[in-house]
């Protein structure tokens, strides 16, 4: 089973410069004994106030656990890890609480990374028939999850309500016009995906129907496992449902 993550940390996670890069770093939990042996991990993603990791050992929610960098180091939490029987079996999520980042110096000297929701295709190609038959025909999923849209300065929080390869289906308070262009921020089964999206409906005035342009560097095997998680959900619901036959036989009187 997934962990579940402090809510208030992860939304703190975020909102902040998420950088897909892969760095080498040391760490060991950090414990009532003192400091365990050091581990080797490498992250797979950076930001302002912690990383994701891809370590061999096993750690818990909530565990303390030291991050080294060459000489920087810092304290962090555990606020999230991956099911061990899942593609991301190893991934785990650390947020700094004292101190600043051992990866301070990459972060300035990087920006976020996007790349075509549709490998080697470029950005807005045409509206071509079979491309936009080949997107509707792609599943969508019902699913409960956070969405924060990002218009230049304009910032709007919302839930999505339907998720599929290609686009999202997403309620918030307002909405953006169709055609515009924005920064969205999904966190579905404590995931968290940055893409850019465009605005190609409305509905019922508070919906509004998107469609993906590109994705963060890295964020693509995070996007298929949450939808392999939304599949399988379907599939289970669907064989729970058992239907009952009912067979009417003619009574015989007892004899």
């Amino acid at each position: 089973m997934e962990s579940k993550p402090n809510t208030s940390q992860e939304d703190g996670l975020l909102m902040g410069k998420l950088v897909h890069l892969a760095l080498p770093v040391r760490w060991s939990l950090v414990g009532q004994e003192g400091r365990g042996p050091l581990e080797l991990a490498c992250t797979y993603d950076i930001h302002p106030r912690g990383a994701r990791l891809l370590g061999g050992q096993e750690v818990s929610l909530g565990d303390l656990v030291m991050v080294e960098r060459g000489r920087n180091k810092a304290m962090c939490q555990v606020v999230w890890t991956a099911d061990p029987e899942s593609p991301l079996r190893g991934q785990f999520t650390v947020q700094c609480v004292e101190g600043r980042t051992p990866w301070d110096d990459e972060l300035r000297q990087l920006e976020e990374e996007y790349q075509p929701v549709i490998p080697g295709k470029p950005r807005n190609p045409g509206t071509s028939h079979v491309r936009q038959e080949n997107r509707r025909r792609r599943p969508r999923y019902a699913v409960d999850g956070k969405a924060d849209v990002i218009d230049g300065v304009q910032y709007l929080k919302g839930h999505v309500e339907q998720l599929s390869e290609f686009g999202a289906r997403i309620t918030a308070k307002d909405s953006l016009r169709p055609g515009t262009d924005f920064r969205l921020m999904l966190n579905v089964f404590d995931v968290s995906l940055a893409l850019k999206a465009q605005v190609k409906y409305l509905a019922d005035n508070v919906g509004m129907g998107v469609e993906f342009q590109e994705i963060r560097r890295g964020d693509r095997p995070l996007l298929e496992y949450v939808l392999r998680k939304l599949r399988e959900a379907r599939r289970k619901s669907a064989e729970e449902f058992v239907p009952v036959e009912v067979v009417r036989e003619p009574l015989t009187a007892a004899g």
